[in-house]
């Protein structure tokens, strides 16, 4: 990512949500969200201090895997893994 996008912090911001903010467009609370991460179900995610942030990128993909059908309720299924 190049200095001159991190420097608008609208478009900064707007790459990474929150916790609440993933549970809001799933619908859900945010304690399933970091349950969901806790057991690996989730999107990919990252700390930054002690906030954890996801990258819209990644929920978007995740979001899609489900509508796909390529990941159960239990995480990525096996012969979907093996392609990442």
């Amino acid at each position: 990512m190049s200095a001159e996008k991190l420097r608008d912090p609208a478009r900064a911001a707007a790459r990474f949500m929150t916790t609440t903010e993933v549970a809001e467009l799933c619908r859900t609370s945010p304690e399933s969200v970091r349950w969901w991460r806790h057991i690996g179900k989730g999107p990919k995610s990252f700390r930054v201090g002690r906030r954890v942030l996801y990258e819209t990128t990644d929920v978007a993909r995740w979001l899609d895997d489900l509508k796909d059908g390529s990941v159960s309720d239990r995480g990525i299924l096996p012969e979907r893994a093996q392609q990442r």
